[in-house]
């Protein structure tokens, strides 16, 4: 916290000295998050580096109501501030900020320190990659299957359709393209400290993927997740048989694992949480009790409760309270 020193506002914030300070006519007073004036709208500005600092200073300094300021801190490096106000502001001169994202904290937001349930999609929202499209070029056929994503995003298949139809131009592929893909398998930025914070404080981690049990699989045992369910893909002799097997994960059978898997730990309500990316995850987003939208399609962020456009997973704890 030692740069935000280069700011007057937040010299006096990171002190331990009054619990007021005042600039002209603008006044800040401080508080902890625990003990947020109760009657006031609650903001949360992150920011990952100092290059927006003085933009937030000169935004702070713009208001004429009284704010009162808190430092949120969480287990890794982005900066928080939180920011209390008796009526709702506006925060467009921040939003066109790279570096900075802007939340409220709703008064029934999911609590951190209370015991909790996470479910992750896992292309593109926990890893970087959609994993059949890394597939189809490692063996050759990634026209053959953008082809038919295409058909998939134009409605013309369903997820089930699609699948299939994907998985199928995958036949007599080497199955070894499986494990050489899990071996580089790219981590979306923050998910494994955001995840060993949730786990601190003994929340429930599950990935339920319209992708494949190996690389879910990989996840799970990687970041000592509580469950991760996928599809099935069907190998013998050491080759892909362009086919899938079992139950398949699907965008309803995302959303029941919400809710199975909060009855299975016993989550309270209010505490069940779900983030994805795309279409197929809007059951899920909408059975869970906190839905979370990461870099997400249109259609996904309309319906989410929060959306994180900018920054990556670290800013997952942020959205959330403690008691």
């Amino acid at each position: 916290m030692e740069n935000l020193s280069q700011s007057t506002v937040f010299e006096w914030l990171n002190s331990e000295s009054s619990m007021s300070y005042r600039t002209g006519e603008q006044r800040f007073s401080r508080h902890v998050e625990t003990q947020f004036p109760s009657t006031s709208l609650r903001y949360r500005i992150l920011f990952s580096d100092n290059s927006g600092l003085a933009a937030i200073e000169d935004w702070l300094l713009c208001n004429t109501t009284e704010l009162s300021l808190a430092l949120i801190t969480r287990n890794n490096e982005l900066t928080c501030i939180e920011v209390c106000a008796a009526e709702a502001l506006n925060f467009a001169a921040l939003k066109t900020l790279s570096c900075v994202e802007v939340f409220q904290v709703k008064a029934d937001a999911p609590v951190l320190n209370q015991p909790g349930l996470l479910v992750m999609d896992m292309d593109s929202t926990a890893i970087e990659i959609e994993c059949i499209d890394e597939l189809a070029e490692m063996a050759g056929v990634g026209a053959a299957v953008a082809a038919v994503t295409e058909q998939a995003m134009q409605g013309e298949l369903d997820f089930e359709e699609s699948l299939r139809a994907r998985v199928a131009k995958l036949n007599n592929a080497d199955a070894d393209i499986i494990q050489r893909l899990c071996a580089k398998l790219p981590l979306m930025p923050g998910l494994t400290a955001m995840v060993a914070e949730l786990k601190q404080y003994q929340w429930r981690t599950v990935v339920a993927s319209g992708g494949f049990t190996p690389f879910v699989n990989h996840l799970k045992q990687l970041l000592d997740l509580d469950a991760a369910f996928a599809n099935e893909l069907d190998i013998a002799e050491g080759k892909l048989l362009g086919t899938v097997s079992g139950q398949v994960v699907d965008a309803q059978f995302k959303a029941d694992t919400v809710e199975s898997s909060a009855k299975q730990w016993s989550i309270a309500m209010g505490q069940r949480v779900a983030i994805g990316d795309g279409a197929n995850d809007i059951p899920m987003i909408n059975i869970a009790d906190f839905g979370i939208a990461y870099h997400a399609k249109p259609k996904l962020a309309v319906v989410a409760d929060v959306n994180i456009d900018k920054l990556n997973l670290k800013v997952l704890p942020y959205l959330f309270q403690l008691k």
